[in-house]
């Protein structure tokens, strides 16, 4: 008797059948319907189950397969699921082991092509043609050997077949003899291993037939993918190409037609082009020059003016005058003289002029803990955290509030303005000069101590002497005023308000700047933007200065409106950009300015102005158009080293360079600072203690003895009587500086200290018997 042939498993058909399945100890094993299909087993209790409840499903491209004995079999994707089956006979088992390795080869084979495609296509090149044919070639190849080996198995499988099939008759005729019970199982288990014999040698040939099919398809797949990719790179050039030749195209448009009234539009450009409108053939005028449009897509942008601006003669110079409303002096000096102001020769110095000091001893490397200190200050002011000086630099504020006159030139040059509006460019940017030795100055100055000092005396080198004194300490408040040669005055009073907001630090300066020139009187206020020092905790300290200043002339009425951009990882303005418009007082713009606060500013001079195209966020813009940009004001470049040294500038380097003369209040005469200065560190900790606390001590004891003057019997002790008393000029914040004293401007409104003299006298002098005791 021969077993009936039973269907050979496929790669790709779904095999079904009973098998036992292992349950517990009390059921042992139970029957089970299994079906497998797209790599995946699954099991019900019975057929009608197939349509609603699975029991449980297996992925096999994760699985293993192992073989205990000739019925048995156990399938497992790494201990989650454990499945110990049992076949009916072995001819099952071999059946069920060879549909669960085809099905588990082919799921497999899908999660690679899945995870993987297109991992092979991009090895090509897409634009090379011989690339492409070479791959078709190896790929034909493959497929011509694959079909040989393929027709070769067949031929074996054609010779098993053949001679298993004689094989099986002559042992049905071997089995028809009467023979022994045991030859009788003995042949039976000969045909048993011929069947499973032909069952795999089938399977084999049919998965090698599955393999060649499959190796056709991808290939054809792949082939199609390739020329896909390749299609739409050619139409991706293509489509950059006039994407660039479109912008190109606008870009012209807007600044010969969109931009220009018909009254600036230039003859000579539509007689040649034929096509004014859009401006193509403004290239082919040799005396049209252009220039980059700067834009801020919240307020304003500035395009070229017309360039008979550019070649205009003295006689329409004062026909512009008129035009503009400005005179013919002031226009002149515009267009020969706006941006380099030469200076008168001076005369020979009878004395050598003194040699500063051009290196600081390099900057020590200790480590701290920042956020063991910083991890309690969240929300703090910073003048009330107790900070080492290893966040510090050897500077005081006050020196730091001198450095604003490093680019003390371009007041010279703004004292010699004939037109307030220039003058007022000119401000403008010494306003933004001061920020641009902040970019690498991530160390916290010295907080100066109540009755601190520091004079910075440049009358022979430079024209100008200044000089700050800490006015108050909570909050810190610092009086400065700087007078020059040259005809021009600075002061102010600064008061830091800053926070601790855990990942940056924000420092908002209050109180105003003002600087007055003599020749004009004319009085110009302003305020400082925030910095802001990121990373405080983690990555790189880097600092940025974010804000509005309105630049006011309060004799005039002339105003110059600066914003500073927040730096933005999105965005694709230059970083640390600053632009401004001044005008007059009826508002008319006359000039704009460009530039970042940490290199440069230009300025050009308004020809005509017009309402342009909305903005990004709906408001419409004006579009200006000026004359070519002239540089204002260039950054000095850092001396050699300045990594080492704190990043300092030239004059920061000077600051604290030891003088004879100077005040006992003096910075230079600070000991933590100098310590620190000199590297030694863990002194300069412990005398910066000594310092605050004797500080601390003074305050306790002046607060003591303006109680016990307000107690004396001819006063009552009130509310009132304390706040009209010494007592309130005690406190710290009330406190009577030495060499300022507090007035009310009336040009600003504003209520500042300023200078009352008699310091540079005291010193020519040598009496300082006036100052306390402070270090």
């Amino acid at each position: 008797m021969s077993e009936p042939k039973p269907p050979t498993p496929t790669p790709g058909d779904t095999y079904k059948g009973w098998l036992f399945k292992w349950t517990n100890y009390i059921k042992g094993y139970q029957r089970r319907w299994f079906v497998l299909s797209n790599g995946l087993l699954s099991y019900y209790r019975t057929q009608a189950e197939m349509g609603h409840t699975c029991r449980g499903t297996i992925n096999l491209a994760t699985a293993n397969i192992a073989v205990e004995d000739s019925c048995n079999f156990v399938i497992s994707n790494g201990g989650a699921q454990t499945y110990h089956l049992k076949a009916s006979s072995e001819v099952e088992r071999q059946r069920w082991i060879t549909a669960l390795e085809l099905a588990k080869a082919k799921a497999v084979r899908m999660q690679a092509e899945s995870d993987d495609s297109g991992d092979e296509c991009p090895a090509v090149p897409p634009s090379s043609g011989q690339g492409g044919g070479c791959r078709n070639s190896e790929v034909q190849s493959t497929l011509r050997t694959l079909s040989s080996k393929v027709e070769d198995l067949t031929t074996c499988n054609d010779l098993i077949v053949k001679h298993g099939s004689a094989l099986q008759r002559s042992l049905s005729e071997l089995e028809g003899i009467r023979v022994g019970a045991d030859m009788g199982e003995k042949i039976r288990q000969v045909t048993e291993r011929a069947t499973l014999f032909r069952i795999t040698s089938n399977a084999m040939i049919n998965a090698c037939r599955d393999f060649l099919s499959l190796a056709q398809n991808h290939s054809k797949r792949w082939q199609k993918a390739l020329q896909t990719e390749r299609d739409q790179r050619i139409r991706l050039e293509e489509t950059l190409e006039q994407l660039a030749k479109q912008h190109n195209h606008l870009e012209r448009a807007f600044r010969g037609a969109t931009v220009l009234p018909p009254s600036f539009s230039n003859p000579t450009l539509g007689s040649k082009s034929g096509v004014s409108g859009k401006g193509d053939a403004s290239d082919e005028d040799d005396d049209n020059e252009f220039f980059d449009a700067m834009e801020d897509p919240a307020e304003f942008i500035t395009v070229p003016a017309d360039p008979k601006y550019h070649r205009r003669s003295g006689s329409n110079v004062s026909g512009l005058s008129s035009e503009t409303g400005m005179d013919d002096q002031s226009v002149n000096f515009d267009e020969l003289s706006l941006a380099s102001n030469p200076e008168s020769p001076q005369p020979l110095e009878l004395e050598p002029v003194r040699q500063r000091r051009t290196r600081i001893p390099d900057k020590p490397n200790y480590y701290l803990n920042l956020w063991s200190i910083m991890k309690n200050c969240i929300g703090k002011e910073l003048s009330k955290i107790p900070m080492p000086v290893n966040f510090n630099e050897p500077l005081s504020m006050l020196q730091r509030l001198s450095e604003d006159l490093e680019y003390y030139e371009i007041l010279d040059k703004a004292a010699k303005c004939q037109n307030s509006l220039e003058q007022m460019c000119y401000v403008a940017a010494f306003t933004v000069s001061s920020y641009s030795t902040t970019v690498h100055r991530t160390g916290k100055p010295f907080n100066p101590l109540l009755g601190e000092t520091f004079e910075l005396d440049r009358l022979r080198e430079c024209g100008y002497r200044s000089l700050c004194e800490q006015v108050s300490h909570h909050p810190p408040a610092a009086a400065h005023h700087a007078i020059s040669e040259k005809g021009w005055t600075l002061r102010q009073e600064i008061a830091l308000a800053s926070k601790f907001r855990g990942k940056y630090l924000s420092i908002m300066p209050l109180g105003s700047i003002q600087c007055l020139f003599d020749k004009s009187n004319n009085h110009y206020s302003w305020k400082k933007v925030t910095t802001t020092v990121h990373n405080i905790i983690v990555g790189k300290l880097w600092i940025d200065q974010s804000g509005e200043i309105d630049v006011v002339n309060h004799k005039t009425g002339d105003r110059c409106h600066l914003k500073f951009a927040p730096y933005s990882y999105f965005s694709r303005d230059v970083p640390r950009k600053v632009t401004g418009v001044v005008t007059d007082k009826d508002g008319k713009a006359h000039y704009v300015l460009s530039g970042t606060w940490d290199e440069k500013m230009e300025f050009s001079r308004i020809m005509q102005s017009s309402k342009g195209e909305n903005g990004t966020e709906g408001k419409q813009r004006t579009v200006y158009q000026t004359l070519k940009a002239k540089e204002i004001w260039r950054k000095n470049p850092l001396p050699e080293g300045a990594e080492t040294m704190y990043y300092f500038s030239s004059l920061a380097l000077t600051l604290n360079e030891p003088e004879d003369g100077v005040a006992p209040t003096d910075s230079r005469r600070r000991p933590d600072q100098r310590l620190m200065e000199d590297g030694r560190w863990d002194e300069a900790n412990a005398e910066k203690q000594r310092l605050e606390e004797k500080q601390r001590t003074a305050r306790r004891e002046r607060e003591r003895e303006a109680v016990k003057a307000a107690s004396s019997p001819e006063e009552a002790i009130t509310e009132d009587s304390i706040n009209d008393s010494p007592l309130k000029s005690a406190h710290p914040e009330n406190y009577q500086a030495l060499w300022f004293e507090k007035i009310d401007d009336p040009e600003s409104g504003e209520t500042l200290h300023v200078y009352k003299g008699g310091y540079w006298e005291a010193k020519e002098q040598g009496s300082w018997d006036m100052c306390p005791d402070i270090f």
